[in-house]
């Protein structure tokens, strides 16, 4: 998932999308623990795509918080 497709999204969408990519994650983990995880570097995309909309979340809380 690029940037700018998390910068387009609300910020109810992208703490839905947070919660998802955490639970993937969880799943993920639980794969690698019992050495059935197909694609390795799968998890550190979604480890990237996890910090991408956080950072993009507190990009927006900043915003908020300026123009109030």
């Amino acid at each position: 998932m690029k940037a700018t497709e998390i910068r387009k999204m609300s910020t109810e969408e992208l703490q839905a999308k947070l919660k998802d990519l955490k639970e993937e994650l969880f799943n993920l983990r639980f794969q690698l623990a019992i050495n059935q995880l197909e694609n390795p570097m799968r998890v550190s995309a979604v480890k990237k795509d996890i910090a991408r909309v956080k950072t993009v979340l507190r990009e927006n809380e900043i915003k908020s918080g300026q123009n109030a």
